[in-house]
């Protein structure tokens, strides 16, 4: 089998959650793999992210450079085009920074190229058996990659759950020196912090997410409703922000808010992978009248329902679940 490297984005000392799930990943198409995690940045946060790490990496390397103290895939590409092995399969999350890298490492690196992967379903001689979907989630794909050449694979967040949590306290190893002198065009020049909303999504246990299926702006209070008795908050995916209906501060995706809620109740979500890119590590249960909705393949519970009708029924069954006096 070919060597799998993860290259995993970390941010003020502590990686990405999607660490976990990538290992897994790996694990789907080699469960005896040797995996390499690879991480960058600058200074004693990329020691800690390194740290951080769960025990599923038999190996970590560090790129050490200024220059991407803040993530620039311009110049990662670079660094990771020097290092990997030839040959190896590169994971990579699905999200803003690995569908920027990872098309042109793909390239550089002659490999074949598979974004937005949701199920892995294991090799067959030089083959890689994977499934996408196509079409806003409403296909799903089957492909067979070319893996003899190695490859570059971005996988959906969620899409795989986590099984190791333990961390290494073990020393990375650095690259730096083979990576050499990184050069590039693109530069980093600031941050802009989104508002404060009249809500905080990020810091509730629970969140009643909400979708296109509540139909209209009005509906919401069902929502909010069941989020009261839940002592929950409310939470969107985009359409509901582009429809106006809620404003920008409650949106779960990659162009909103990134939650990790314990429970993440999506209501008439159909699933995209914009939206769930901003889920982590979070028990989902699903509800959306579509059964072929792709919310159902990352739920851990998925119900097939209106959730207008739906959602008044469970506010006034934990209303009166709440009513019971413990004994």
């Amino acid at each position: 089998m070919p060597q799998i490297c993860i290259y995993i984005a970390q941010k003020n000392g502590v990686a990405d959650d999607c660490a976990t799930e990538l290992a897994a990943a790996a694990r789907k198409i080699d469960p005896a793999a040797s995996i390499i995690a690879i991480l960058s940045g600058f200074g004693p946060e990329l020691d800690a992210a390194c740290s951080s790490l769960p025990a599923a990496f038999s190996e970590i390397w560090k790129i050490v450079d200024k220059s991407i103290a803040y993530p620039n895939a311009e110049l990662i590409r670079k660094a990771l085009v020097k290092i990997v092995p030839q040959n190896s399969i590169v994971l990579l999350a699905h999200d803003h920074f690995g569908i920027d890298l990872a098309p042109g490492l793909s390239i550089k690196l002659a490999s074949a190229f598979v974004s937005d992967v949701v199920g892995i379903e294991g090799v067959a001689g030089r083959s890689l058996k994977l499934v996408r979907q196509e079409f806003g989630g409403q296909v799903s794909t089957h492909v067979q990659c070319d893996i003899s050449g190695g490859a570059v694979l971005t996988i959906r967040p969620g899409a795989f759950h986590a099984t190791e949590s333990v961390p290494v306290h073990g020393a990375a190893v650095e690259k730096s020196i083979e990576v050499g002198e990184l050069t590039a065009k693109r530069r980093y020049l600031e941050t802009i912090a989104a508002e404060a909303g009249d809500v905080d999504i990020t810091k509730h246990n629970v969140l009643i997410s909400v979708g296109r299926g509540i139909q209209e702006k009005d509906n919401i209070g069902i929502a909010e409703e069941l989020a009261e008795t839940l002592g929950a908050a409310v939470s969107c995916s985009r359409p509901v922000v582009d429809a106006k209906w809620m404003p920008k501060s409650r949106q779960v995706g990659s162009s909103g808010k990134t939650v990790k809620p314990k429970v993440y109740l999506a209501c008439g979500i159909s699933g995209a992978s914009q939206h769930l890119a901003g889920i982590k590590g979070s028990f989902i249960i699903a509800i959306n009248k579509n059964l072929k909705a792709p919310i159902f393949q990352v739920a851990d519970v998925g119900l097939v329902d209106d959730i207008l009708e739906f959602l008044p029924e469970l506010t006034n069954k934990a209303r009166e679940m709440h009513a019971v006096p413990s004994k």
